[in-house]
């Protein structure tokens, strides 16, 4: 499976969730459960929904309550992400665990996983980059500023495809480690989030 795959399903999860774009609406995975394509629709469908929630979050009116729910669902959103960068993460330790690392092999910056979460991420900057320029209320020179954008965006888009599959091309010939760090967030751990633990003792 190349990295165009991955990105293809991204665009897919986008696609899907605007059928409907409602924040609550269900999310119905086309994929065998199970699979690792089941696992980047998912992943991709929490980062649009986190992306919706940030688009709200930043109402000028909201009111305070409405305000604290749609941070407690981010932050949710968030952990969701996390563990399903590191479920993904799982899938290469598995798919590379026979491979023997050759001597001279290095660490990249970041695991395969985490350059996939950025992949998942332009999809949607790509996807709304291009509904700006549909828009009817907008003028010529804001068009040709989101153009230029959107330029960049596919050419990132481009460059990180390669990047990443050379960087599991890497993995597979032991030129890089399958390193993983956890990301071992504090902030919604009952025991390690000092404010979480102090509720929880009342």
């Amino acid at each position: 499976m190349n990295v165009s795959d991955f990105y293809a399903i991204f665009v897919k999860s986008v696609q899907d969730y605007h059928i409907h774009n409602t924040l609550d609406q269900e999310c119905i995975n086309p994929y065998e459960k199970g699979s690792f394509e089941h696992i980047l629709y998912q992943k991709n469908w929490i980062d649009t929904v986190q992306w919706h929630c940030e688009d709200e979050i930043r109402n000028p009116l909201i009111p305070l309550d409405e305000a604290l729910r749609f941070k407690r669902k981010i932050d949710a959103l968030n952990q969701e992400r996390t563990d399903k960068v590191e479920q993904i993460d799982d899938f290469f330790i598995a798919k590379y665990s026979n491979v023997i690392p050759l001597e001279c092999a290095t660490w990249n910056t970041e695991s395969p996983a985490w350059a996939i979460d950025r992949l998942s991420i332009l999809a949607l900057k790509i996807y709304h980059m291009q509904e700006e320029l549909q828009r009817k209320d907008a003028s010529i020179d804001y068009f040709s500023q989101i153009k230029s954008k959107l330029d960049i965006l596919q050419l990132q888009k481009s460059d990180l495809i390669i990047s990443i599959n050379e960087l599991l091309t890497d993995i597979a010939n032991g030129k890089k480690v399958m390193k993983v760090y956890r990301q071992m967030k504090m902030y919604n751990d009952l025991e390690m989030n000092p404010i979480l633990r102090k509720n929880k003792m009342v």
